[in-house]
């Protein structure tokens, strides 16, 4: 699995690219990087920035905007000539990127290549063509409060959150939350009872025609996701958009026992004052380990920049071995440099640890652009699930016929 060969596995036998060559210090003397880092992670790459902007004598101007919506942002920017030289965003939206043209090809020699996890690096490909370079990976993990369970106590099941919460539970407090009304989070869900998002061919490739998000497993898995809402395991207002924003608060006040989250809360949850543990996800009633989503977050460069080799040289400065070390420490977003995987300050890390055993049960967010049909229609299916306003088999039918249509509009 990606998060174990990143930090169980054994690293390469290779120097640590600096970033710094003979051909290339210097080049650019005198422009402006624009960059598009994620929503507060700017401290991480500072003293990088700083570095790159004295080895080769140019501004690098940092904004910050959220990763996801940064592809979109770029749609307008872009042709407008207020966009970035260099942007961040999540691989499940590297097709769309490509096929809109909205992302440039870059050219890796081997030694750069080998820097890197290889699945990571593939999620950055479409055939041969690499598009992006690839600085953080994350899956979801279960977050505890240790003033309100201790780890001796903690359920290994679902079932069994389920009746430690009908005890636990009062108005203002909660045993156990996750954000099971979307895909993102219900996946693991599904994917343990057997649905899945697009079948794959022997060569491991996505078939956008094969859908499994209404077959049997999957409306087994959504009969069992309502329950928890139907029978007040959930409160209503984690359904929806503020879902996120209630779950994260109720967490952070200290009314949470127990959330499913991701590392991009570990800072938050630090420094909101809780002391939290952090550990794999339960077991499921037919005794699969739940699932979750692999996410690799990249660097890329805009296809409208007119500075494209300069913001090439820059996210190979910014992933080197050395760079990722110091933005690990500052964000603690698991880093894609395999030879990080041995590093005490990596290997020894408990979230670290925890991404890593539950990355055995995870699956790679799908890549292709089918994959932007699909999140809406079957967040809305869920929600509709998850506040009892529809069947569950009537609900995911509904929601992939929508897709389907979608998908062969795009064909046309």
């Amino acid at each position: 699995m990606l998060l174990v060969v990143i930090l169980i596995g054994c690293a390469p036998d290779s120097e640590t690219d600096t970033g710094e060559s003979a051909e290339t210090t210097g080049n650019g003397e005198g422009q402006t990087l624009v960059i598009w880092e994620d929503q507060d992670k700017a401290i991480g790459i500072e003293d990088a920035v700083a570095a790159f902007e004295e080895e080769y004598n140019v501004t690098v101007e940092v904004i910050e905007k959220n990763y996801a919506q940064q592809i979109e942002d770029l749609r307008l920017d872009g042709p407008a000539g207020s966009g970035p030289d260099v942007l961040t965003m999540p691989a499940d939206q590297l097709g769309t990127s490509v096929t809109e043209g909205l992302i440039s090809e870059l050219t890796l020699d081997e030694e750069t290549k080998r820097i890197y996890v290889e699945s990571a690096l593939e999620s950055q490909m479409i055939g041969d063509a690499i598009y992006g370079l690839p600085k953080a990976v994350e899956t979801q993990i279960l977050f505890y409060n240790k003033e309100l369970i201790e780890e001796s106590d903690l359920p290994q099941t679902t079932d069994e959150w389920y009746e430690l919460s009908q005890e636990f539970n009062t108005s203002e407090q909660f045993a156990f939350l996750a954000l099971w009304d979307q895909l993102y989070y219900a996946g693991g869900v599904i994917d343990a009872y057997g649905g899945y998002v697009f079948g794959q061919n022997e060569d491991g490739e996505y078939d956008p025609q094969d859908i499994g998000l209404n077959n049997d497993g999957a409306v087994e898995a959504a009969e069992y996701i309502q329950q928890f809402y139907a029978d007040g395991i959930f409160p209503s207002g984690i359904v929806g958009e503020q879902g996120i924003n209630m779950l994260d608060a109720l967490f952070s006040e200290g009314k949470a026992a127990a959330v499913i989250s991701g590392p991009w809360n570990v800072e938050p949850f630090t420094s909101a004052g809780i002391d939290f543990g952090v550990t794999e996800l339960p077991l499921l009633p037919n005794g699969e380990h739940m699932g979750s989503f692999i996410g690799v977050k990249s660097y890329n460069v805009s296809s409208y920049s007119e500075n494209k080799e300069l913001a090439e040289e820059f996210i190979k400065f910014l992933t080197n071995e050395e760079n990722s070390k110091v933005r690990y420490e500052k964000t603690l977003e698991v880093p894609a440099v395999a030879s990080l995987s041995d590093d005490p300050i990596v290997s020894e890390s408990e979230v670290a640890t925890a991404i890593a055993t539950q990355s055995q049960y995870a699956q790679v967010t799908p890549g292709i652009t089918e994959m932007n049909s699909v999140w809406e229609p079957i967040d809305t299916a869920l929600q509709t699930i998850a506040n009892g306003s529809g069947n569950p088999q009537e609900a995911l039918d509904s929601a992939v016929e929508q897709i389907v249509s979608t998908i062969q509009s795009l064909g046309q």
